[in-house]
């Protein structure tokens, strides 16, 4: 079937993160003929799978796909920090004419009408669209994730936290659980820091649905690495004094009346928040998070087989994850390329649908790291390194995995 008997399908895909782009690279394979892993279909199902055009418009705050996975490392280390952050208009496989890129945010969607209203760079527009995917993630506060928007700003600000590392005499304290990966990774890149970590549980990942075992592997492979864990600590002062040479130093003061200098304090304490004021107040959840059936559209706005949702800002079982958002992207827009077949040829969809995720999780710590899951129980050490993040904290693993480096229209590995 030609793709020239059918007008372009519009989708609108908000977010160009882990979820946003596998929704992306997905749709664009399956609108050339290819599976959704980026293979050739075989000819007994070519006629099962045709060619529709579409037409995408990817909407992201930043001009670029930032690994947050590797947030730790990108903020500790320069050569590292240049690689995390990939602008949209480098990825080869979204050189195509049938995407298109805007800088800004959507403000609102009308489901009834399927517009959305975005504030871009170059103002307020209306997009319309056929199918939408909500995949706007969390927003995550700093040292978390940078805060820039463009590649030049991320770079400096990393330069700036990095200088501020290097060049402090009095060592690093980082204060929360969500620091764990980045202690390790400072003490990694900078060995002769003193690095330190406070949290105010006594365990680490306190409240996550995990095994003690994995928690105090966790601890064990940190204080292995170098860094030293306070735990049942609360901070409850970090004042900052110009020292004699001009350095900022901080005395940090906790509950128990201790006492401690370090020359840069690294806060990683903050509840990250959804990113879905754009969606209507009926489709979130008490903690603004979106409700959606197993498909991933969202059952309770009108035109429901058109609006989807993906990554973490989706109200779903399990720990939020990198490899979740990536599956839900690609579930996403599966089920939407079946909707435009059962449209355009009157063949019944057949719906993919995402299945309860139980608590998993991956942490690399220095040069170890260490996993859980259900079925496969507790691993650590650096082979699971290898295994999970390779030799970037998982950089080269998701850029093949989402396929951004293969050229449009070809097959990848």
């Amino acid at each position: 079937m030609g793709g020239g008997e059918h007008p372009p399908t519009k989708i609108l895909i908000i977010g160009g993160s882990y979820a946003g782009l596998a929704a992306t690279t997905t749709l664009l394979d399956l609108s050339r003929g290819l599976t959704s892993t980026g293979t050739l279909p075989s000819p007994t199902t070519t006629d099962a799978h045709p060619k529709l055009p579409i037409s995408i418009t990817l909407v992201d705050e930043r001009d670029g796909f930032y690994h947050t996975i590797g947030s730790p490392l990108a903020l500790a280390s320069t050569p590292y920090s240049h690689k995390a952050w990939m602008k949209f208009s480098s990825l080869p496989a979204l050189q195509v004419s049938s995407l298109k890129f805007i800088q800004g945010s959507v403000k609102s969607i009308d489901s009834e009408s399927k517009t959305a209203k975005i504030d871009g760079k170059e103002g307020e527009s209306d997009e319309k669209y056929d199918f939408l995917i909500a995949a706007s993630g969390l927003r995550r506060v700093f040292p978390v994730v940078p805060q820039s928007l463009t590649e030049g700003e991320y770079l400096e600000e990393a330069r700036v936290q990095i200088e501020r590392i290097e060049e402090g005499s009095e060592g690093v304290v980082v204060i929360g659980a969500v620091g764990t990966e980045m202690a390790a990774e400072i003490k990694h890149v900078h060995p002769t820091k003193t690095v330190k970590l406070i949290h105010s549980r006594s365990k680490l990942l306190s409240s996550e649905p995990l095994p003690d075992d994995l928690k105090d592997t966790t601890l064990s492979l940190l204080r292995e690495a170098g860094v030293e864990v306070l735990l049942n600590r609360r901070v409850a002062s970090a004042t900052s004094t110009e020292s004699h040479d001009g350095q900022k130093v901080y005395k940090v003061t906790l509950s128990n009346g201790e006492t401690f200098q370090a020359s840069t304090v690294i806060w990683a304490l903050s509840k990250a928040i959804p990113t879905t004021t754009y969606l209507p107040p009926s489709s979130l959840t008490a903690d603004s998070l979106v409700k959606v059936q197993p498909t991933l559209s969202i059952p309770s706005i009108p035109n429901l087989n058109s609006h989807f949702a993906a990554g973490d800002l989706v109200a779903w079982s399990g720990i939020k994850r990198c490899g979740s958002a990536m599956a839900m992207g690609n579930t996403a827009a599966f089920n939407i390329y079946q909707t435009m077949i059962q449209e355009k040829t009157g063949k019944k969809a057949e719906s993919m649908l995402f299945p309860e995720v139980p608590p998993m999780i991956t942490l690399a710590v220095g040069g170890k790291a260490v996993s859980y899951s259900p079925g496969a129980g507790m691993e650590e050490g650096e082979e699971v390194m290898r295994s999970f993040f390779g030799s970037d904290l998982g950089l080269e693993i998701c850029y093949d995995h989402l396929r951004l480096g293969v050229e449009p229209g070809l097959p990848g590995k």
